[in-house]
């Protein structure tokens, strides 16, 4: 039983599974289907951008947008590829986001010629990714339980 992660670590990951598995269905809907979002949802991106501008964001336009979405909808990715990676091999999680939109790109160009594969995208899927493995870390780091065993106190004999 010695081999087994203790009880909040197999609670932590099976939460991680139990939510990255749908997200992650979620994830191949949106990027490997024939139409693009904007094609599906012009309206959702309209509203978007003008609520945007009434806010004084005129910087913000369709491209950015898309930039700023593709890192968004990529921060799971890291966060849920730190919580299921192997705490010895934890580094593998950083090129899981990057490797996941890599081979996202090569679908779309190889299979769905109405979308546009882009080094952009990938760059920015990566960040989203990266993102989401250091917030993994820094939550860890700030709120994961102390296991460090308090040293023994020296007895005079």
């Amino acid at each position: 039983m010695s081999a087994l992660l203790p009880a909040p670590k197999r609670w932590t990951r099976g939460v991680a599974a139990l939510l990255g598995i749908p997200f992650l269905l979620g994830l191949v809907l949106l990027t490997l289907t024939p139409s693009r979002v904007e094609e599906r949802m012009p309206n959702l991106l309209d509203l978007v951008l003008s609520t945007a501008h009434r806010l004084g964001w005129e910087w913000l336009d369709f491209t950015r947008l898309e930039i700023i979405a593709n890192v968004l909808v990529f921060v799971p990715v890291g966060v849920f590829a730190f919580l299921l990676v192997p705490r010895r091999i934890w580094p593998i999680a950083v090129v899981l986001g990057p490797a996941i939109s890599v081979a996202i790109e090569i679908a779309q160009r190889v299979a769905l010629p109405h979308r546009a594969a882009t080094v952009s995208d990938v760059v920015a899927n990566s960040g989203g990714a990266l993102i989401g493995v250091f917030l993994a870390i820094a939550c860890t780091l700030l709120f994961a339980p102390s296991t460090t065993v308090p040293p023994r106190s020296l007895e005079a004999s």
